[in-house]
């Protein structure tokens, strides 16, 4: 792998990581309900689901899984569903008042969440699988390449989950009640919108 490779994966990897995804969304919600650090926190459950993924790429099951129909459905309706859920209990949450603790802002629960969504979707297999061999050098070996690109994709997605959690963060008293219940329902929106999305596009 190449200098010149490595400064063009960074800014094309980032934009990938920066995408307002279901993930992102939720750093921005959960940053502007409990504040910064929590919502990065928070974040952190989507590292384990994409550093598994990319793992799976590296010894090649990414590309086992793209080529199963059967396993590329389950994982897709599974995510979609789980998206779809926390969608619709976020659409269903109540107003809350202005000395109202928030609610669910247990740290396990955050990252278990970020966790789920994450896993549950297999698109983004795919786009490890189509993404970081443009970017490796089949001249030499792969593993420590995929090592070195899957760091790098995860330091930039720590740097996404900041991005957002800061945007959040500075609406935070922007967000009076009303405007937060707004928020709650206009995430779950788009995640119940994600999830119809993932579950009736096409497997490519």
């Amino acid at each position: 792998m190449t200098l010149t490779a490595l400064a063009l994966f960074i800014p094309a990897c980032f934009a990938l990581n920066a995408a307002p995804g279901p993930n992102n969304v939720l750093a921005f919600a959960n940053a502007s309900r409990l504040g910064f650090w929590r919502a990065v926190a928070g974040g952190m459950g989507r590292m384990l689901p994409f550093a598994l993924m990319i793992a799976l790429v590296g010894i090649g099951l990414g590309a086992i899984l793209a080529a199963s129909a059967t396993a590329f459905a389950a994982v897709k309706y599974a995510g979609a569903a789980y998206l779809i859920y926390v969608g619709w209990r976020m659409w269903r949450a109540p107003k809350p008042n202005a000395d109202m603790t928030p609610s669910g802002g247990q740290l396990r629960d955050l990252m278990r969440r970020d966790f789920l969504i994450a896993i549950g979707n297999p698109k983004a297999i795919a786009i490890f699988t189509a993404f970081f061999p443009q970017f490796t050098d089949l001249t030499q070996p792969l593993a420590p390449q995929y090592v070195v690109l899957g760091v790098l994709f995860l330091v930039l997605e720590l740097l996404a989950v900041a991005l957002y959690a800061g945007l959040g963060t500075g609406m935070k008293g922007f967000l009076t009640p009303i405007r937060l219940h707004r928020l709650n329902r206009g995430v779950g929106g788009f995640l119940i919108f994600s999830g119809l999305t993932m579950a009736l596009s096409e497997r490519h």
